[in-house]
């Protein structure tokens, strides 16, 4: 099944950073390499299976913002899955921005009316730390406001912390067919286990495709953190020549185990019952493979 996702704003909002570190391994640091997009660059992803993204990345300069509103705006914004319009938090050009951002929705809405709309507020590592939660409630906000009667969903966003990697989880958790069936499963198996908390990566990118939490934890932005680490420590592993398999953390609190799971996945499964060996926790994850392969399959 192949869903088309439209990723477009103004142009040197990040747009391209984010693809490039989502869907090629890039490092944010490694970002400084790219160079505008010009007109439109599509590419393919195979997720998890059967599912096919279709990423348009649109360059974001005026007169080709003006050509996907005119000439091209059938083609832009028909069979659209998901809109994903990215603005910049430094943007000197709020009027013209928000123009752009509302002519989106009024293309996206004559010819993609049931797709799905996330705005990333993108760059918010320039905002003094102390200062971000509220710079992002306020564009949060504002953005609502323009956006109405259309429903989104607003996330803050940078490329060099985890939180490029929340928004992402969010928008393909959103994506999946069956991700409802697919939470439910791991509930159960969490519960079998007796596991504290278990977090399903998609293999290449490391998105979070579903999670099922049985203990309460402060850190509200641990999944997140965990996919930037993970997917980072898997790039370098790349680099030389080597291939991430697994990895197993144990002290005195909690073992965390990293494993394959199914083909286009990793598990991470968190115990702190001392009484539940790693052997353990390994044998049933091999043992719940083929279960989830087979949901895998019908995505």
């Amino acid at each position: 099944m192949r869903k088309k996702i439209l990723l477009i704003g103004k142009s040197g909002s990040g747009k391209t950073s984010m693809r490039a570190i989502i869907f090629a391994n890039y490092t944010s640091r490694d970002t400084n390499r790219l160079g505008a997009t010009i007109e439109v660059n599509q590419a393919y992803f195979k997720f998890l299976g059967n599912l096919i993204l279709n990423l348009w990345d649109c360059g974001g300069q005026d007169h080709f913002m003006e050509n996907y509103f005119s000439s091209q705006r059938d083609t832009i914004f028909k069979n659209v899955e998901v809109l994903i319009y990215v603005f910049d938090v430094y943007s000197f050009e709020t009027e013209k921005d928000i123009f752009y951002y509302q002519r989106s929705l009024e293309s996206l809405v004559t010819h993609s009316p049931n797709a799905k709309i996330f705005v990333l507020v993108n760059k918010m590592d320039l905002i003094p730390e102390y200062e971000r939660d509220k710079k992002f409630e306020k564009h949060k906000a504002e953005i609502l406001e323009y956006s109405k009667p259309v429903q989104i969903k607003c996330f803050q966003t940078s490329i060099w912390d985890e939180t490029l990697y929340r928004a992402w989880s969010s928008i393909v958790q959103d994506i999946v067919l069956n991700s409802s069936l697919l939470a439910n499963s791991l509930n159960e198996f969490s519960n079998v286990i007796e596991a504290d908390e278990i977090l399903l990566f998609e293999r290449t990118t490391f998105l979070v495709v579903s999670q099922s939490l049985r203990k309460e934890h402060s850190d509200l932005k641990r999944f997140e953190k965990i996919s930037s680490i993970i997917k980072q420590f898997k790039v370098n592993c790349n680099r030389f020549d080597t291939t991430f398999q697994s990895i197993e953390i144990k002290n005195d609190n909690f073992t965390i185990i990293i494993d394959n799971f199914t083909p286009n996945t990793y598990i991470m499964v968190i115990v702190s019952d001392p009484n539940i060996t790693p052997a353990l926790t390994i044998h049933n994850i091999k043992y719940a493979q083929k279960h989830f392969q087979l949901l895998e399959s019908q995505t």
